[in-house]
């Protein structure tokens, strides 16, 4: 799994979902005091608890080399182990946020991830995905961003003309450290207005999160200030339907403005009417 923390793809390793948690558990009551809604930990701190005896021993008897990954885990793969989620009141989701470089921030927020509802209705939409692209696509989300780039779902979603810019786009923000956007578009509409298009997919088990879209929109909003920013997330979803999502920037917390469910399929299948 890719680590947004360092950009680099990775495997788990044996048995990491309880030596993860121990890890994670630690870095969290080692770090909150009291009550606080949100408290800072550095990097280092996952290094000394991936070479303690009971991760070890969780672990095949090895310490864990990839703290990027476990971090990732906790922020778009798994749930927190429950002795922190029972810390949460009411309404609000422990986050894991970059906060700086090797730095990050356990933060109590309204949401934690952006799920696809179920009572909306399935959009067909010619599929125009190169089969070959199709065929050698190496994971989930290179083919999912694919099919968005190719059937040009941004244009027909967003209702805008755009433009792949650039994929797999790492870079940094102040007071963020080190990102990934999966693929940036460019785009304008009738009236001639210009926009920056983040994207983030998602496929298989990983989730998509505000804090993805908020790091993106950050860094849009830095890089492209002359530009509306329209974040995008996408996810694989059953039978081969994508979600699509627009996220906004109110305050702290980045929210979904608009969500659509597309299934690609052959062009005499797709309905006119």
């Amino acid at each position: 799994m890719p680590s947004k923390a360092t950009g680099r793809k990775s495997k788990r390793q044996p048995n990491s979902d309880l030596a993860y948690s121990l890890m994670i558990e630690g870095v969290f009551f080692d770090h909150r005091s009291g009550k606080e809604s949100e408290f800072y930990f550095e990097r280092k701190a996952l290094d000394a608890l991936a070479r303690s005896p009971a991760v070890i021993a969780a672990n095949d008897g090895k310490p864990v080399s990839n703290l990027g990954d476990v971090l990732y885990a906790f922020r778009s793969r798994r749930e927190l182990p429950d002795r922190i989620i029972a810390t949460q009141p009411p309404g609000l989701e422990w986050t894991i946020e970059l906060a700086g470089r090797a730095r990050y921030r356990f933060k109590l927020a309204t949401a934690n991830r952006i799920l696809p509802r179920t009572d909306l209705i399935t959009i067909p939409i010619p599929d125009s995905t190169p089969e070959i692209i199709a065929k050698y696509a190496l994971n989930d989300e290179q083919a999912l961003l694919a099919k968005v780039r190719y059937s040009r779902l941004i244009d027909i979603f967003l209702g805008i003309t755009a433009y792949s810019l650039q994929n797999h786009l790492r870079t940094s923000v102040v007071g963020v450290g080190q990102i990934e956007i999966d693929e940036l578009y460019v785009g304008i509409d009738k009236l001639g207005r210009h926009f920056i298009v983040p994207v983030q997919a998602k496929g298989g088990k990983d989730k998509l999160t505000p804090l993805q879209s908020k790091q993106d929109i950050a860094f849009c909003r830095k890089r492209f200030p002359k530009l509306q920013c329209r974040a995008v997330s996408a996810q694989f979803m059953t039978d081969d339907r994508i979600a699509m999502f627009e996220l906004k920037q109110e305050g702290d917390e980045v929210k979904v403005v608009e969500e659509r469910h597309y299934k690609l399929v052959q062009a005499d299948q797709a309905d006119p009417h």
